[in-house]
């Protein structure tokens, strides 16, 4: 019984956490239409740990000289991680094409590939790369602890802060990017935050939840309002009930956690388009008013 509580206390704290700072920056992706932008740090973090196992089997001598651990969730594999998604958001920050026969979305696609690609011939090096590399898009939720939970709430906490104090610039990004100064340190400091996110949830939560998090909350939120606080109310209201239903779901039949909520998330992202689609049909003015909402600053 105790255990049960202690379960479920320990993943939905986590998932709450997370579903404040995921769902406000997947209000800003899906506004940009950069939407596979996270699944691209996404993937650089996986690779960045899956870098740090490489070098356990190749460098065992430099591992044991330096006393590194580059274990799967170690600290130091999260350093590597930071490192490989930082790469990423400078890269995704500077390349913005000018043509626009290439759009944006099309080089972030391609840094995803790459990554991808980097990750399997990466896994392909050491024994039991297939099992790490499953391991990357599945997640491991059963290592949440209390102290995981306080430090990520740490590290959100001071993202949101971050965010709060600046939030003119970056809603400018969205609003009216014409007017932003220093528009691709702006953009960094947007994916950067992405990174660090990324490298905290997706050795727990895989690279596909990871994404998912970020993404169909606010894809829910943003058929309903245009507003930014009622976006992220409403984008964690849905988020954090489908993660409940698809937490239990996963505990009763012992399915992977990962994947039971991302088909949780993915059946109300659905039933959202349903209810949309039937408010619109019985209020002919009740998409024009959505879409004429004004945005929050």
């Amino acid at each position: 019984m105790w255990d049960t509580v202690r379960f479920f206390s320990l993943q939905l704290s986590l998932i709450g956490v997370v579903l404040i700072l995921h769902t406000y920056l997947g209000l800003h992706i899906i506004r940009r239409v950069l939407v596979f932008s996270d699944l691209a740090l996404d993937q650089l973090a996986a690779l960045g740990a899956l870098v740090g196992v490489l070098l356990i089997h190749r460098c065992p001598d430099l591992i044991a000289r330096y006393n590194l651990d580059l274990e799967y969730g170690s600290a130091a594999s999260y350093v590597l991680s930071l490192l490989f998604v930082l790469m990423g958001a400078l890269l995704l920050a500077l390349i913005k094409p000018r043509e626009k026969t290439i759009p944006r979305e099309a080089v972030i696609g391609i840094t995803y590939a790459l990554a991808l690609i980097a990750s399997l011939l990466v896994t392909d090096k050491f024994p039991g790369g297939d099992a790490y590399m499953l391991k990357t898009l599945n997640g491991y939720m059963a290592w949440v602890n209390w102290k995981l939970v306080g430090v990520t709430a740490a590290v959100y906490i001071a993202l949101l802060i971050f965010h709060f104090i600046f939030r003119k610039q970056f809603i400018a990004l969205v609003d009216n990017p014409q007017q932003v100064k220093n528009m691709k340190l702006w953009d960094f400091f947007f994916f950067a935050t992405q990174g660090i996110i990324t490298i905290l949830i997706v050795p727990v939560a895989g690279v596909f939840l990871a994404y998912v998090f970020l993404m169909l909350p606010a894809a829910v939120a943003a058929m309903f309002t245009k507003k930014w606080g009622a976006g992220l109310l409403l984008g964690w209201l849905v988020g954090f009930v489908a993660c409940t239903f698809g937490l239990s779901f996963s505990y009763r039949i012992d399915w992977p956690y990962g994947p039971s909520l991302v088909l949780a998330m993915g059946i109300f992202f659905f039933g959202a388009i349903v209810i949309r689609s039937v408010l619109n049909r019985r209020s002919p003015t009740y998409e024009k008013e959505i879409t004429d909402v004004g945005t929050d600053s």
